[in-house]
């Protein structure tokens, strides 16, 4: 293996190219290859390459023969990923593959299978856990600061879906659904404070404001654009999301807050802000008269890492990502977050969406094979 990573990016739209800034921010990398089927995405991916420039490809097929690269980042649409995966798993090629793993369970169960005692990793990139804020926060919750965590909720409240070559994620078959494409990131996040896997989930949801007016070879959008759901874990601790997707005008757009026994902690993004609190009585019943809201005795800092050289569109957490998944490539060591993992945070947001769609709660054991 040469000194740098040679990587290989695999769909070069604009997460394609976030992750050709955040490789040349790194360093110890360099991107030797770039495939797409879209000229302008490839002209666009070229033009991001300031070191030595890649060898280009329209078939991602000839990409992964080329003997170019060390490891492969997929970043095509998400109805893609399988198909992609298919080509990429009998390589030894080691591959972080974007989320959501794929948008159908099926698919991602027979993904799993096929990537079984293959030499490279398989990385899927929820990168979410990574925002130096979020870090915290997982840190602090997993060393006990908040004690015993009963409940995590997680608000979004943020602008519509941008615009995509060919308009792809303004469908549900080609993105999963918005629970599925947006918010698998969140579905990981709750299971990962929590450590434990949901039971069930509730959900309510629909499209109420955006892309109604929009029309695609006479067809309307149909991504739902607001939702709230629950979840209920083995533990009987809960987690809770609120997504609106036509609330831009927001401040802090994602909140996460953890809620145990004994403590609060709370991640504000882009304010890049962390809240810590206990409760004063240790867990016992709070004396009547003591105010709340007050703030008294809640420690407010900002967190950033100051190691991250690309912050992009993900507050630094594509770079930590990025230098993780290089370390384990470099030193043998499985991937952070594996298939598996992956596919678990797909099934939660196809539950909810199974959910909405039938008025009910849905058991994660319904849309996951037995023995899962």
């Amino acid at each position: 293996m040469d000194e740098n990573l040679r990587y290989g990016i695999i769909g070069c739209g604009s997460m394609g190219r976030e992750h050709i800034e955040n490789l040349q921010a790194m360093g110890g990398a360099r991107v030797t290859a770039i495939a797409d089927t879209h000229g302008p995405s490839r002209e666009a991916a070229l033009a991001c390459c300031r070191d030595a420039p890649p060898r280009v490809f329209e078939d991602h097929r000839a990409l992964l023969a080329s003997g170019l690269c060390d490891a492969v980042v997929i970043a095509t649409p998400n109805h893609t990923h399988a198909a992609m995966l298919r080509d990429a798993l009998p390589t030894d090629l080691h591959i972080l593959v974007e989320k959501p793993l794929v948008t159908r369970i099926e698919d991602g169960v027979e993904l799993i299978e096929r990537a079984r005692g293959r030499r490279g990793i398989v990385w899927v990139a929820q990168e979410y856990r990574y925002m130096p804020p979020v870090a915290e926060l997982l840190r602090l919750a997993h060393e006990g600061a908040a004690g015993r965590i009963q409940q995590v909720a997680i608000r979004e409240h943020r602008e519509p879906f941008y615009p995509k070559v060919g308009d792809w994620n303004r469908f549900n078959a080609n993105t999963g659904g918005t629970l599925v494409e947006k918010c698998c990131h969140y579905f990981n996040l709750m299971d990962l404070v929590l450590g434990e896997r949901p039971l069930r989930i509730y959900a309510s949801g629909g499209q109420r404001v955006n892309h109604l007016d929009e029309r695609y070879d006479g067809r309307r959008p149909d991504i739902l654009d607001s939702a709230y759901c629950v979840l209920e874990y083995p533990s009987g601790a809960r987690a809770m999301l609120d997504l609106c997707m036509y609330a831009e005008n927001s401040i802090d757009k994602e909140h996460i807050t953890v809620v145990g026994d004994q403590g609060k902690l709370e991640s504000l993004l882009p304010s890049l802000t962390l809240r810590v609190s206990r409760r004063e009585d240790w867990g016992r019943p709070v004396a009547w008269g003591q105010p709340s809201g007050t703030g008294r005795g809640v420690s407010v800092r900002r967190v950033w890492d100051t190691g991250i050289k690309y912050a992009g569109h993900h507050f630094g957490a594509s770079y930590v990502e990025h230098q993780r998944f290089a370390a384990a490539i470099r030193s043998g060591a499985p991937a952070e977050v594996g298939l598996e993992e992956g596919l678990r945070a797909v099934a939660t947001g196809v539950a909810a969406h199974r959910s909405i769609e039938l008025g009910r709660v849905v058991e994660l054991a319904e849309v996951l094979p037995a023995g899962w």
